[in-house]
C-alpha cells in the first residue's frame, strides 16, 4: 500500500475538520473512524455537531451513534471499538481517517492505554461522587499531594484524567507517569501520519461561537429537554451545552445568558484542545487562511502525504 496506513485528521472544534475529512475520505477512498468523546451518542445530533445524515451517506463513518446517553463511555473502551473500526477498514482494503478533536483518544490508539493495571469498579464510583461532591478542583489537589508529577501535566478541569491518574495511585501505590512506559500503540508499528488544523485564534473563536448560535436555531433547547429527563452518564453530562441549557431550563437564567455560557465554555475547550496537541511534536499543523475551501485544504494535505 502506498502511503500511510493510517491517517489522523484532528484539531480544534469549529476548525473544520468534517468538511476536509469528506473530501478527503473521497480523495483516499477511506472510511472515517470518529475520535469525538461525545458522538457516540445516539440522542444527542445538535449539542456535539454530529455529522449529518448526508455526510455519513457519502462516507461510511464509525464509532457514531453507538451508545445511549445513560451509559459512560471511556478511553479503555474507545480503543477498543476504534482498533477494531481500524482493522475491519485495513481488511477490506480501504485506509482508516482518523477525526476529531479528542487529543486523549488521539493519544490512546497512538501511544496505547495501561493494559493490566485492574482498579476496583467502587474506586471509580467512589472518585466520580468526590467529583461531584467536591468538584474537580478537589480531586486535583489531592493528585498534586499523591502524584505531583501527574498534578503538574492535567488540568484541574479535566476530571476524567484526574480521576484516571487517581485510579492507578491509589490502586497501584505507583504514578501514573511511572507506569506509562508499559503501554503499546500503534505508533511505530504502521505508516502514520497526524495532520492538526488550525486557524487564526480569533476566526476559530468567531466560528465556535457562530456555531453555538446555529445549534439554537437548529432545536438544541428542546433536544437537552428531551436528554435531560434521562439519567445522563458521567461522561454525557460533559457534553458542551447540556448544563448551559439545563440551567436555562430550570429556570436560573435567561436564554442569553445560556448561549453566552456555551459560547464561554466552548472557547476554554477549544484553549485545551489546542494546548493538548500542540504538546504532541508529531503533528504536522496545517494552517487555514481565511475563505480558503475544504478541497483545497484537502490538497494541501494530499500533497503531504
Amino acid at each position: 500500500m502506498n502511503g500511510p496506513a493510517l491517517i489522523f485528521i484532528v484539531g480544534p472544534t469549529a476548525v473544520g475538520k468534517s468538511e476536509i475529512a469528506l473530501v478527503l475520505g473521497r480523495q483516499l477512498n477511506a472510511e472515517i473512524v470518529s475520535c469525538d468523546a461525545l458522538q457516540v451518542y445516539r440522542e444527542i445530533a445538535i449539542a456535539n455537531d454530529k455529522p449529518s445524515a448526508q455526510a455519513q451517506a457519502q462516507i461510511t463513518h464509525h464509532l457514531i451513534n453507538i451508545i445511549s446517553v445513560t451509559e459512560d463511555f471511556n478511553v479503555a473502551r474507545f480503543r477498543q471499538l476504534a482498533l477494531a473500526a481500524i482493522q475491519d477498514i485495513q481488511a477490506r482494503g480501504k485506509t482508516p481517517l482518523i477525526v476529531g478533536g479528542s487529543g486523549m483518544y488521539m493519544s490512546v490508539l497512538l501511544d496505547g492505554i495501561f493494559e493490566g493495571i485492574s482498579t476496583k469498579d467502587n474506586l471509580r464510583e467512589e472518585l466520580t461522587q468526590e467529583l461531584s461532591a467536591k468538584g474537580a478542583s478537589s480531586l486535583h489537589e489531592r493528585l498534586r499531594i499523591l502524584d505531583p508529577q501527574a498534578a503538574a501535566k492535567i488540568h484541574p478541569n479535566d476530571p476524567q484524567r484526574i480521576i484516571r491518574a487517581l485510579e492507578v495511585v491509589l490502586s497501584t501505590g505507583q504514578s501514573i507517569s511511572s507506569v506509562q512506559p508499559k503501554r503499546e500503540g500503534l505508533w511505530g508499528k504502521m505508516p502514520i501520519k497526524i495532520f492538526a488544523l488550525n486557524r487564526p485564534r480569533e476566526e476559530l473563536y468567531q466560528r465556535a461561537e457562530a456555531r453555538v448560535d446555529e445549534m439554537f436555531a437548529k432545536g438544541l433547547v428542546e433536544e437537552i429537554k428531551q436528554v435531560s429527563i434521562l439519567p445522563l452518564s458521567v461522561t454525557a453530562r460533559k457534553v458542551i451545552g447540556i448544563p448551559e441549557v439545563t440551567g436555562y431550563l430550570r429556570g436560573e437564567y435567561d436564554l442569553e445568558r445560556a448561549k453566552y455560557l456555551m459560547k464561554l465554555n466552548t472557547r476554554h475547550y477549544v484553549k485545551r484542545q489546542l494546548t493538548w496537541f500542540r504538546r504532541d511534536k508529531r503533528l504536522t499543523w496545517v494552517d487555514i487562511e481565511p475563505k480558503q475551501s475544504a478541497e483545497q485544504v484537502a490538497d494541501i494535505i494530499i500533497e503531504q502525504i
